[in-house]
Parts: structure tokens; C-alpha cells; sequence
């Protein structure tokens, strides 16, 4: 049996979840964590009860014990707010975390929000444009966090193919792998070099 830690604020991570997810043979080292913005002024427009300073701790502590944990981060942009100067802010933070990949949103309307009496209006392209900027931020860190695992070995969860060719699997830390079929390892775990 495997479990994953999905979507959890950072406030409602404690260090002894952490630690706990660390010593656990259960628990896999992979955290799905919201961050949405790295700016601490858009941070509290969003009414978020976390700030820059604690995410980091968090990322940091998780990585001290875990240091090959996945960590995924959601990030939003094109907010309501969001000037150039504080999305940049908010770049120049996530490219500083030791973090696996990024799901960018981008950022749209919803009816009876009390985000729309924030002023400040980003324009659809402009959202589109950071959008990919932060997409592009994701796909070096992925690549960073695959290079640093190359030639691991982690165990991996196989599932069956409809092609019967080849299974695909993944390490506990939510690295995608294949290998030829064998379907004597389908719904079983076993190690595989990464």
C-alpha cells in the first residue's frame, strides 16, 4: 500500500506530518503543495494564511530529510493585483525553491468574488504570457529534479498496458518509468533503476 500527500496548504503542514512522512515505509516522498503566488503582497490579497517565509521552511525542511522527495507546487497567475513588478517577485522566489514541477493556472474571473474590486486588471495576454514563463520554469526544474534521480534505484508501483509491450510505473517519488511487460509485476512493487 502507497499514499501521497495531495494538496495540502502550507499552514496545515506541520514538521510532524513531515517527519512522519519521512520514517514512514507507507507514506511516499512526494507533497502536492498550493503556493500561488511568491509574492507576500499578492499573498495576502488572496487571503492565504501562509506567506513566502513559511512555504520555504517548509520546501527546505522537507527536502533536509527527504532529498529526493517530488514536491509539486501550484502556482496562479494573471491575478487581480498582479503587477509586472510583483510577478517577478513571485519568479524570482520560485526559481529559488528546491521544487519538482509547477501546475500553472491561469488566473480568470468568477462571478461575485471579492477579487474583482481589486483595481489592477492584467490583461488575458499578458496572464497567457506568464503563464508560459512559469511553464517554462516548470519544465527546468522537472528536468533538474529527473538529473539529480538518474540511476537511483526507487521502487516502483507497475501497472498493466493495453498494448502488452510495455508497463509503466512509478518510483515513490513520482518518477514515470518503463519497462518491458511482464505481467507477473503488474499490480506489484519492486526496484528499478531510475
Amino acid at each position: 500500500v502507497r499514499y501521497r500527500i495531495s494538496s495540502i496548504d502550507p499552514n496545515l503542514l506541520t514538521d510532524d506530518i513531515i517527519r512522519f512522512v519521512a520514517q514512514s515505509t507507507k507514506f511516499a516522498h512526494h507533497f502536492h503543495i498550493p503556493l500561488q503566488s511568491g509574492s507576500d503582497e499578492l499573498l495576502k490579497l488572496m487571503k492565504r494564511k501562509y506567506d513566502t517565509s513559511l512555504f520555504k521552511y517548509k520546501i527546505d525542511f522537507i527536502k533536509s530529510l527527504m532529498p529526493y522527495a517530488f514536491i509539486g507546487v501550484d502556482v496562479m497567475v494573471g491575478v487581480r493585483g498582479e503587477t509586472i513588478e510583483l510577478f517577478q517577485e513571485s519568479v524570482d522566489f520560485i526559481k529559488s525553491l528546491d521544487v519538482s514541477q509547477l501546475h500553472v493556472f491561469t488566473y480568470s474571473e468568477r462571478a461575485g468574488t471579492k477579487a474583482l474590486n481589486i483595481p489592477f486588471i492584467v490583461p488575458m495576454a499578458e496572464r497567457k504570457r506568464r503563464n508560459a514563463i512559469l511553464q517554462e520554469v516548470s519544465d527546468e526544474k522537472l528536468m533538474t529534479f529527473y538529473a539529480m534521480n538518474r540511476g537511483r534505484k526507487e521502487i516502483v508501483l507497475w501497472e498493466d498496458s493495453k498494448d502488452k509491450k510495455v508497463m509503466s510505473g512509478f518510483s515513490s517519488n513520482y518518477i514515470k518509468v518503463d519497462a518491458p511487460y511482464n505481467a507477473d509485476a503488474i499490480n506489484t512493487f519492486f526496484f528499478f533503476f531510475i
